[in-house]
């Protein structure tokens, strides 16, 4: 499809009677880019709908479309997307539950507020997949009764369902008191023993590398195990239980789950594998104690997953800032900090640390204004982008560390066109900060023009409305594609270049 064409399809400002041309001459790559037009009458979405199936479940699910049109004999997918929706027929739900395809009917199961006749009918379907798929979202119960349904799979879908009551979950998760699993995926398929390896030379093989099944369902079993240890609605206790199982998959659930017995944290601070460790560092409900000796803990990704415990004491996250490489989100505890803590930070010896506090956006002026001075390149990067900043302020940031803090000052919401007539000015190094000067509400004329000489700012710089239209028009022989279509959409674009685009 030309990239003009598909730029067009979303130019607000394409006249009406061209929008229908474009309809009229949609494949589904054009069709899809006009549905996303907020423009678009009822006529027009009907158009749109009838030329393609994908197109039209867009459409559904934007609220495009209503039930009266759609076929769902004709475009099942776009009724099944209505329903899916919550706003199909109900009549729908009934004729789909019996449709011959299969994939119906899955769509079908996954829908919420399915009539319980509906229900029932895909809870009894002879195919597994769409028993799984009621099973994955069904009411208790119903998840209640398929939690002792043979196939695994099925039971695998209640385990992750948190309708599923919670004796149940704790059942699936340990296999007490359900009768035996009689069927997984792999002996569905494959005489058992069975080992599906990563080396399959099949390429249509649904199996997962690694799938097993010697009678005892094995990785169908674990499958389970997992999705039940994954839902927060299992019983604390039987999670507890895993915090020793052989599966480091599945003992990295158990490390993330909050609430559990302080025994069973202190087994899996010890486990020999690191990311389980890490996954344990996270967690809110692990004690004092436990944060000061995993802070010791030189696994790899510990202390940095460490440094996002929302109750991390500052002594600790001082000593991590000395061992570990944080990046720069703004942690759980630096958000969570108080008054006088957040002075502590910002006066704080070690600059990673004012660069920490830098990152919140609700600072007080006089602590803001004080790490704007600081000569730490990377507090200034951090404060950069905060509201409030004048533009003498600004400057002399950039003035100080230049390409250093280009990026971000250009991202500071009260950047003015004399800073960002500045940035444009910074050397090659810098260029990125030529993506956020372009798309920068204050940029001037002067600084737009100057993203258009880099590559990637020029994509974003042609989309905005500012541009000059004989500037517009060049950009359309632009050899790259993303520059093309952002010039076609921009609603400086004169109606005429849009006619001939056209043609």
């Amino acid at each position: 499809m030309n990239p003009a064409l598909l730029g067009l399809a979303v130019n607000p400002a394409l006249p009406p009677d061209l929008v229908d041309r474009l309809i009229d001459a949609a494949d589904e790559e054009l069709a899809s880019e006009l549905a996303l037009r907020p423009d678009l009458d009822r006529d027009q979405g009907r158009a749109l709908a009838a030329r393609s199936d994908t197109v039209a479940v867009q459409l559904a699910y934007g609220g495009r479309l209503q039930p009266e049109d759609v076929d769902p004999v004709s475009q099942p997918l776009a009724a099944l997307a209505l329903l899916d929706q919550g706003t199909g027929l109900p009549q729908w739900a009934r004729h789909f539950a019996a449709d011959p395809c299969v994939e119906h009917r899955e769509k079908l199961a996954a829908c919420p507020g399915l009539q319980p006749d509906v229900a029932r009918s895909l809870a009894d379907d002879p195919d597994t997949r769409v028993v799984a798929e009621i099973a994955r979202w069904a009411p208790t119960y119903l998840a209640a009764e398929l939690a002792c349904h043979p196939h695994a799979e099925v039971r695998r879908a209640v385990a992750g369902n948190e309708a599923t009551p919670a004796e149940l979950l704790a059942a699936l998760l340990t296999g007490e008191g359900l009768p035996a699993v009689r069927f997984c995926r792999v002996c569905d398929q494959e005489e058992v023993p069975f080992f599906h390896g990563p080396d399959c030379p099949h390429g249509d093989c649904v199996l997962l590398p690694g799938d097993a099944c010697d009678g005892s369902h094995q990785s169908a079993v674990h499958d389970i195990q997992w999705q039940a240890l994954h839902n927060a609605a299992t019983p604390a206790p039987a999670v507890a239980r895993f915090a020793d199982h052989p599966s480091a998959l599945l003992r990295e659930l158990v490390a993330a789950r909050e609430g559990l017995p302080r025994h069973a944290y202190a087994q899996l601070a010890g486990d020999p594998v690191p990311w389980v460790r890490a996954a344990l560092a996270k967690n809110p409900s692990i004690d004092e104690a436990m944060i000061r000796r995993l802070a010791q803990d030189h696994g790899h990704d510990v202390q940095r997953s460490l440094a996002h415990h929302p109750g991390l004491p500052l002594d600790v996250l001082a000593q991590l800032t000395r061992s570990t490489k944080l990046g720069s989100p703004l942690l759980p505890r630096i958000a969570a900090a108080t008054p006088a803590e957040v002075v502590d930070l910002a006066t704080a010896a070690d600059p990673t640390l004012r660069m920490l506090i830098a990152l919140r956006r609700d600072l007080p002026d006089a602590i803001r204004d004080m790490l704007v001075r600081d000569c730490d390149a990377k507090v200034l990067k951090a404060i950069a982008p905060h509201q409030g900043l004048t533009e003498d302020q600004l400057l002399a940031m950039i003035d100080r560390h230049g390409l250093r803090v280009a990026a971000k000052a250009a991202t500071n919401p009260d950047a003015t066109a004399l800073v960002l007539e500045g940035l444009t000015h910074q050397p090659v190094s810098a260029r990125k900060a030529f993506r956020e000067i372009a798309r920068h509400p204050n940029a001037s004329l002067a600084a737009l023009l100057a993203c258009l000489a880099d590559p990637q700012a020029r994509r974003v710089a042609a989309a905005r409305p500012e541009i000059p239209s004989a500037v517009l028009v060049g950009l359309l022989a632009d050899e790259d594609w993303q520059v093309v279509t952002a010039a076609a959409a921009n609603p400086s674009l004169p109606a005429d270049v849009m006619t001939g685009l056209l043609r």
